[in-house]
């Protein structure tokens, strides 16, 4: 008897935790290192390796790719040559990714003859993928990378991750880690080639 009232008392003080927990995450505000996990408050998003580290850098070629969207449709960034690219590889389940996506879709909306804005869907399932892009109204493309061998090649370790590639098909700016906002997208758009 005394086990069975420990054991729920121990469970009782369990849940008071949990629920603290999210009423004290509820209150916080969401700042840009609402996710940092590297205890350096001057990036936003987080990750194990620093941003310069890791992916294409600068100057190089983007690799190219052929990724079918949901509606069947192959995209090619060779494809693309002659057009600025904002590349960005994301997730349904990333919090940071959820973030940026109403930005990215009201820049996608305003900038669109502009700058092809390809957001690929990093290894995850056909249908959890158009569940979410249909609840959310977003319109952008959006290929899958259901193996995850497109982001292998970009170095993608954290997720939202994106890529600005100038007409010639170069990376041209650094790499960003973490949630964009549409200030800073229109600031990347006026300095691509």
């Amino acid at each position: 008897m005394k086990k069975i009232i420990f054991g729920i008392s121990f469970l009782v003080i369990l849940v008071g935790i949990m629920i603290g927990d999210i009423a004290a995450d509820k209150n916080e505000e969401a700042g840009p290192n609402r996710y940092d996990v590297t205890g350096d408050t001057s990036v936003s998003g987080g990750m194990i390796a620093p941003v310069e580290s890791v992916g294409i850098q600068p100057g190089e070629a983007a690799p190219d790719f052929s990724l079918e969207t949901l509606d069947g449709e192959v995209v090619s960034l060779s494809e693309l040559k002659g057009e600025k690219v904002i590349l960005n590889f994301w997730a349904t389940w990333c919090p940071p990714c959820r973030e940026e996506m109403p930005e990215m879709q009201k820049f996608y909306d305003a900038h669109q003859d502009d700058v092809k804005v390809i957001a690929v869907n990093f290894n995850e399932k056909d249908e959890k993928v158009k569940d979410y892009l249909e609840e959310f109204g977003y319109t952008f493309p959006s290929p899958l990378d259901s193996d995850g061998a497109t982001g292998t090649d970009y170095g993608v370790i954290t997720l939202p991750t994106t890529y600005f590639i100038n007409s010639e098909g170069i990376i041209q700016e650094q790499r960003h880690v973490g949630p964009m906002d549409y200030e800073f997208m229109e600031e990347m758009l006026n300095t691509l080639n």
